[in-house]
């Protein structure tokens, strides 16, 4: 990849790098873009009064980018919108796996170029994942940062900013686990993992029921959390505050606060089912119910809920005048959303009392749970764990805590709109999402944003105009995630299009006439020479 950035003399340096691949690939592990030399992308970038035009050349044997600062930029003019974008913070995540098992750097050479060129862009910082089965992974107390500081002093030297994700959960795909030794603790001690009713485990992580028992060789998950939280500030702590601005804990499956209510990822039709039945889960559930006065009511969850493949109304517990509106239902979700909100609070209670002082802001993330949402009953929402007593504001509860401990609320999904659902869904991202964000906004919470997954139909210009919403102001937004996909031709250049009406600028009819030329735009086009591999053998 050959970068180069030419202006006059005082703002001039040149600055090359190339990145060959073989198989005409751009390669991150098993996925690879094909390096066709036709496909061109075009964009420009603001920076200060100067204008960077960036081209990125791809051939069978290299990629090239070229960035150039020219005093004469092209004239642009500003689009009118409710609020200004200038300030929101744009990261970018990196790959789940950038960190291998063994806590080396995975596609080290293309991470590298991808970091450079996202710098070139304008994009502010980076998101970087750090799962607890990669750092403490053989021996409890026992940490290897090695890796992620190698990535942190790489963000550092770029001149991106970093947002750390301490991951307490693991990962499908990719697959990450939790640590070895919880693994080895989970085979002989099966409480501590979430359980369905079919006996199922949820192994990617620990019930909310356990945060406080010492199961792990005698000492409870929020003492283990604490160390880990303790030992990333010593070990990072050169980079806290200046490289490092933000941290996130996660707070459950995936990062996200919530029951692992769709243990079967493929199959999405129905509303989840309650994860409430390993020996730890029910052990509360009698005590509570014993505690109101309904001992059988604390013998299991709820026995008329459906299955994870059946439509929430196919049984009646769901029902508009089912089962989750008598005073059963009441109680059961208000004793299982108990349980999610003081797990929220502990985690974020560990964490704002380990990096207090040191300068970052802290966060904790929330699902979008839109599926079925047009529902009275929100089914969605209930297996998950957000429900509130008496028609309240189930998501109060929850920016109160996130209040209570000065994080900010990541809340994802800001890519989806409501015209692109499937009818037969009843799904509201829209309306989920201004519920949650209202909230956060009566309890003073920040908001932060990220879009879903997978990429979606008019996705980046939905982002926009979630960030231009004056009710509640998100200063930071982070696109997830840097990959293959992400650096592909027809991906990229969506994204350039979309940091450019970031910065509130389009190009004028002239700009919009020239910007095919290719002797004055950036190209994804052909290249000739290349020295470092992007693909890890």
């Amino acid at each position: 990849m050959e970068v180069s950035v030419i202006g006059n003399p005082q703002t001039k340096k040149i600055y090359r790098a190339e990145l060959t691949y073989r198989e005409l690939g751009f390669r991150f592990g098993s996925q690879v873009i094909s390096g066709d030399s036709r496909n061109r992308v075009s964009f420009l970038t603001h920076q200060s009064s100067k204008w960077k035009e960036i081209k990125i050349q791809s051939s069978p044997r290299s990629v090239r980018c070229e960035a150039i600062v020219s005093d004469q930029a092209p004239f642009l003019k500003p689009t009118p919108n409710s609020r200004s974008l200038e300030s929101v913070k744009l990261f970018v995540g990196l790959p789940l796996d950038t960190i291998s098992d063994c806590n080396n750097v995975n596609h080290l050479k293309a991470i590298t170029a991808g970091l450079k060129a996202l710098k070139l862009l304008g994009v502010e910082g980076i998101e970087l994942p750090i799962f607890w089965g990669v750092v403490e992974k053989e021996a409890p107390g026992k940490y290897e940062w090695s890796g992620y500081l190698a990535v942190a002093e790489i963000v550092k030297k770029v001149g991106l900013k970093l947002h750390a994700s301490l991951s307490f959960h693991g990962s499908k795909h990719p697959e990450i686990s939790l640590p070895v030794w919880v693994a080895k603790i989970g085979e002989a001690e099966q409480g501590i993992y979430f359980t369905d009713r079919y006996g199922k485990q949820y192994k990617d992580c620990l019930s909310f029921a356990v945060d406080d028992v010492p199961v792990l060789d005698g000492k409870t998950p929020m003492e283990v959390y604490r160390g880990f939280c303790e030992s990333f500030k010593s070990a990072f702590s050169d980079y806290l505050g200046n490289t490092i601005t933000g941290i996130t804990l996660g707070l459950g499956p995936d990062g996200e606060l919530r029951y692992p209510s769709h243990q079967h990822e493929t199959n999405l039709s129905g509303a989840g089912e309650f994860q409430c039945y390993d020996k730890h889960m029910l052990s509360a559930l009698k005590h509570y119910a014993e505690s109101t006065g309904n001992p059988l009511w604390g013998l299991g969850g709820p026995h008329d809920a459906p299955a994870y493949d059946q439509q929430p109304c196919s049984t009646s517990f769901f029902s508009d005048g089912g089962s989750w509106e008598s005073q059963y239902g009441d109680f059961f979700l208000t004793w299982y959303s108990s349980l999610l909100t003081s797990h929220a609070d502990r985690v974020l209670s560990v964490a704002s009392s380990a990096f207090k002082g040191t300068g970052v802001s802290l966060c904790g993330k929330l699902p979008l749970l839109h599926q079925w949402n047009k529902l009275r009953s929100q089914p969605s929402e209930l297996t998950a764990g957000f429900y509130s007593s008496g028609g309240h504001d189930r998501y109060e509860a929850i920016a109160e805590i996130f209040a209570k401990n000065s994080c900010r609320m990541i809340i994802p999904g800001m890519d989806l709109s409501d015209e692109h659902q499937s009818p037969a869904s009843l799904s509201s991202p829209e309306s989920l999402l201004a519920h949650i964000k209202t909230s956060c906004k009566r309890q003073g919470v920040v908001v932060s944003g990220q879009n879903s997954a997978a990429s979606v139909l008019g996705g980046f210009e939905r982002i926009v105009e979630n960030l231009k919403d004056e009710s509640v102001g998100v200063d930071l937004f982070t696109y997830q995630r840097m990959g293959a996909v992400f650096f592909s031709p027809e991906h990229f250049h969506a994204f350039t299009v979309f940091v450019r009406n970031m910065n509130q600028f389009e190009l004028s009819s002239y700009d919009q006439a020239v910007e095919g030329d290719k002797a004055k735009t950036m190209s994804i086009g052909s290249g000739t020479t290349g020295a470092a591999s992007l693909q890890t053998a």
